[in-house]
């Protein structure tokens, strides 16, 4: 090539490569854009269904190359199932200003999810308003503690394959299923929320985590029919923190072993309240015909317990829907390994005299089970509190009442 003609070709190729940079660049300094719903139509009244209205302002926001705002103002907004779809040209937020109502009509039950999101990167839910699930117009139909094939209830929030996102300050009450679901979730933040449902709600776990990773839940209070944060097979990098739960089932991971190759590692729950729950920390599978599973490196630290029914709970004997399977409760068959787990510094008052129950695998032992300063008291007439263990190896250290398994 001659002189000339290498020069023409670099100077060409630096003028693309210019006007290449400043049209991403022009992408990338897009102003922010809202995308208010009531500029699509809907129309706040409690009433009106806005199911369209508010797809029509997701779908402009989500095809929008910047940074883009949907917006639900105050107001009560009535929607039906709802599902919200990515991938999104750039992060979007959507900001629940107003109160969103579930639909009641039993037709609308057949739904698994109420409000959706799915394959979003970067996306972020807050705003300070409501989730009203209407959970009362449904729970009769839930049958779920007599029917181990129970069609399930519509989950209020549910995020599948969401990414590099954040849920914060808002409220989720009264919900028909679970609050706020998480599936084949990465880098997940959830902070500053409440969430409120009957002591006797069925099923209404507060946030359940499956298959998903790096999840964060802080500074959050829960009170609910079901476990406060429900965490099961697949879920890895989980932090739970600064959380007050109760009434509720608890903070639990599992159950485990319904299907072979289930496990669930690297959990930390700290610095978290538990008040008349009927469970604490807790890590359940179930009781026989399990697979192989595992759960390992899980830490439970700096808890308060008020009278809570089982504050340290192991329960490979589970069966909540006494299964004929599970006819031999008490020797359990569970084939779910539970290891390098730590109870460190949980205090308070027990409403039960067990108020450390290690109930192990007789086929897979637990291993390496640390109990470290551990002070549970029990004020019944038949105190003082004790330890049920079974099948369980490991250490204890510091102060230690009940008098620990070890």
């Amino acid at each position: 090539m001659t002189a000339p003609n290498v020069v023409f070709s670099s100077v060409f190729c630096i003028i693309m490569l210019i006007l290449l940079t400043a049209t991403c660049g022009k992408n990338h300094h897009l102003p922010p854009k809202n995308f208010n719903v009531l500029d699509y139509g809907a129309v706040a009244d409690g009433e009106s269904e806005n199911s369209p209205a508010f797809l029509r302002a997701w779908e402009e926001g989500c095809g929008y190359p910047g940074k883009s705002r949907v917006i639900v103002p105050k107001g009560t907004f009535k929607i039906w199932s709802t599902t919200f779809v990515g991938p999104c040209k750039g992060p979007i937020t959507f900001v629940i200003k107003g109160i969103l109502k579930a639909p009641t009509h039993p037709s609308e039950f057949q739904s698994d999810t109420w409000l959706g999101f799915r394959y979003v990167d970067r996306l972020s839910v807050k705003g300070g308003g409501y989730l009203e699930g209407q959970g009362h117009a449904a729970w009769s139909y839930n049958d779920c503690s007599t029917n181990p094939n129970c069609s399930p209830l519509p989950v209020s929030l549910r995020f599948d394959f969401v990414t590099n996102s954040r849920i914060n300050h808002l409220r989720s009450i009264n919900s028909k299923n679970t609050h706020i679901s998480l599936f084949a979730c990465d880098k997940i933040r959830i902070s500053r929320v409440r969430i409120t449902a009957p002591e006797n709600s069925p099923n209404t776990d507060g946030i359940r985590i499956g298959e998903s990773t790096n999840v964060k839940i802080t500074e959050s209070v829960i009170q609910t029919g079901d476990d406060c944060v429900s965490i099961i097979t697949g879920s890895e990098n989980i932090l739970v923190q600064d959380v007050t739960c109760g009434p509720g089932h608890g903070i639990s991971i599992g159950s485990l072993g319904k299907s072979r190759g289930d496990f669930v590692s690297d959990v930390k729950v700290t610095n978290c309240t538990f008040i008349g729950t009927q469970n604490g920390v807790r890590i359940k599978t179930w009781a026989a015909d399990s697979l192989s599973s595992s759960v390992s490196n899980i830490f439970f630290g700096y808890i308060a317990m008020q009278n809570v029914n089982n504050p340290i709970i192991i329960d490979q004997i589970y069966c909540p829907n006494m299964l004929p399977a599970c006819a031999s409760l008490g020797k359990s068959s569970s084939k779910v390994q539970i290891k390098d787990v730590t109870f460190y510094n949980i205090w308070g008052t027990s409403s039960s005299k067990a108020a450390i129950a290690l109930k192990c695998s007789a086929v897979v032992p637990c291993r390496n089970i640390i109990l470290n300063k551990i002070n549970l008291s029990y004020h019944g007439r038949d105190g003082p509190a004790i330890s049920d263990c079974s099948n369980v190896e490991g250490r204890s250290y510091g102060i230690q009442l009940p008098n620990g398994c070890f």
